[in-house]
């Protein structure tokens, strides 16, 4: 397994608009909209500034989440790191290899790349590892590849 790098790091906050605000001020970060059904399917809220490699996310009102307990926990702050790897699938097995868990998947069809990255990527896998604490910042390891210039 090749490991390409950090794509983008999650924070986790209470209100996800003060936090774009912060974000965008401090880093001028330009925040995407994302796909707010799958992220709601989490019991979360989340957008992404691609280039500042910032990924938010805050808690749906009056639903439980990993993000809520973590919030309540400690506060605002890291929630993950999402790693960029040649191989998704071949790190997936590492990990279970390794036995570190597989928490949840994402396989985004070039579709769904179109409606909810903006046609950012020409692939773009995910995978979610449990990293021992389940409160600690999560693990994902991710392969995305971007268009060609051709």
């Amino acid at each position: 397994m090749k490991q390409r790098g950090v794509n983008r790091v999650t924070m986790a906050v209470w209100d996800l608009e003060k936090g774009k605000d912060f974000y965008a001020r401090l880093l001028g970060a330009e925040f995407q909209p994302v796909n707010d059904t799958e992220a709601e399917a989490y019991g979360v809220r989340c957008s992404i500034a691609w280039n500042a490699g910032i990924e938010l996310v805050s808690p749906v009102e009056g639903r439980e989440s990993r993000i809520r307990t973590l919030l309540e926990e400690r506060g605002e702050g890291l929630a993950g790191v999402i790693f960029a790897v040649e191989d998704v699938d071949e790190t997936k097995r590492q990990g279970e290899a390794a036995e570190i868990p597989v928490l949840a998947g994402l396989d985004y069809t070039q579709a769904q790349i179109d409606e909810h990255l903006q046609g950012r990527f020409t692939k773009y896998k995910e995978y979610f590892f449990g990293a021992g604490d389940p409160l600690g910042p999560g693990v994902v390891v991710g392969e995305f590849e971007e268009p060609s210039d051709d």
